[in-house]
């Protein structure tokens, strides 16, 4: 049984998802100790924010960030070798395909410290990405490979992972746990709806941040002149990152709807629950979609998360105009079974700690 687990976190989403495993790691008697990397530097990383989702404190925090690419992950492994040296655990447990993700397994791989890596298995197949670089990489050096769906298990058979010395297991998504945990919280602690005057059901939510939309004007352009568009039917909740509102500016696009500021997890939750339907570049909102049985419209090349698009509940539009407002037309009356199990029902962080004790 591991006796003790670090975990490295480098993003918002990664704490949220660690904050679910944690819990459980708690009730099995394992000591975890946390290393926030720094990766993703964000002044709502507060006191408050650990407090109100009991999330657990990191015991370490690095501080990097605003780096490029390569000298952020060569000075996170630098430091996190240093701590994994001092703490010496069982395991190492990364999450997802940022940065921080990627040096935590290069640094545990160099010392042999058995790696878990939660959501492996995604691909994208576009190369392009940072992130499936990242996640390809982490997967081929982690000991215990947590899918969150079958695809994730089918796609790491494609790669002849049959035959690495490794597990390969299929837990469901952490990210579901998350949701069914902070679900009664953010009806309790936000007030987004009624702040924002919103009616019930005739508001679309929408998100627009992934840089293959906002660094090309054309893609950009075209999101954007749908959602104009679609303002006319509906309120348009556009939480807007400060870095796009200022591409917007620039280029003199022109919106038809107010767009608010970035909002926290709780107000999304409700912005998401309370939705008519959403339309995203995210990776995550796609399936928080599923989870509060809302359809979603995103506006990327490809998914990762191909059995949303099987089962209906998601299509994938690129930044092409009219395939937007054609989705969304076809929204207006369509019903799905939301109940079907995709992601393993909230039970994923429990399937996780259970075969960690089992593992050493």
């Amino acid at each position: 049984m591991a006796k003790k687990i670090v975990t490295i976190v480098g993003a918002r989403p990664q704490f949220i998802k660690a904050a679910a495993v944690s819990r459980e790691l708690i009730k099995a008697g394992i000591e975890e100790k946390i290393i926030h990397t720094g990766q993703h530097f964000d002044d709502n990383m507060s006191k408050v924010f650990f407090d109100e989702m009991e999330i657990p404190k990191p015991h370490y925090n690095l501080d990097i960030h605003s780096l490029s690419h390569g000298a952020m992950t060569g000075r996170m492994i630098e430091e996190i070798e240093k701590i994994l040296l001092i703490e010496k655990p069982d395991y190492l447990i990364v999450y997802g395909d940022t940065n921080s993700t990627l040096a935590g397994a290069l640094a545990a791989q160099k010392l042999q410290i058995p790696i878990a890596h939660v959501e492996a298995g995604l691909r994208s197949f576009n190369m392009k990405m940072p992130e499936e670089t990242n996640r390809i990489l982490t997967d081929r050096i982690s000991n215990l490979l947590f899918c969150p769906t079958d695809n994730a298990i089918e796609n790491l058979k494609n790669e002849g992972f049959d035959n690495f010395t490794c597990k390969v297991i299929r837990t469901g998504d952490v990210m579901q746990d998350a949701a069914i945990f902070y679900d009664k919280m953010s009806y309790e602690k936000s007030l987004i709806i009624n702040q924002l005057n919103l009616s019930h059901s005739n508001f679309v939510l929408c998100t627009l941040h992934r840089q293959e939309n906002t660094d090309d004007i054309n893609r950009l352009q075209n999101i954007i002149e749908a959602l104009n568009i679609l303002s006319e039917k509906y309120t348009i909740v556009l939480p807007l990152h400060p870095r796009t509102r200022n591409i917007i500016a620039k280029n003199n696009i022109k919106l038809k709807f107010k767009p608010i500021d970035p909002v926290g997890y709780f107000d999304m939750i409700q912005l998401i629950k309370n939705s008519k339907f959403i339309i995203t570049d995210s990776g995550g909102l796609q399936k928080e979609a599923f989870f509060f049985k809302k359809f979603c419209i995103t506006t990327r090349d490809e998914t990762e998360w191909v059995e949303l698009v099987k089962n209906g509940f998601n299509v994938v539009v690129g930044a092409n105009k009219d395939k937007i407002l054609h989705e969304a037309n076809q929204l207006i009356n369509k019903t799905a079974d939301f109940d079907v199990d995709l992601y393993g029902n909230g039970k994923a962080s429990k399937r996780i700690v259970s075969v960690l004790q089992e593992s050493y």
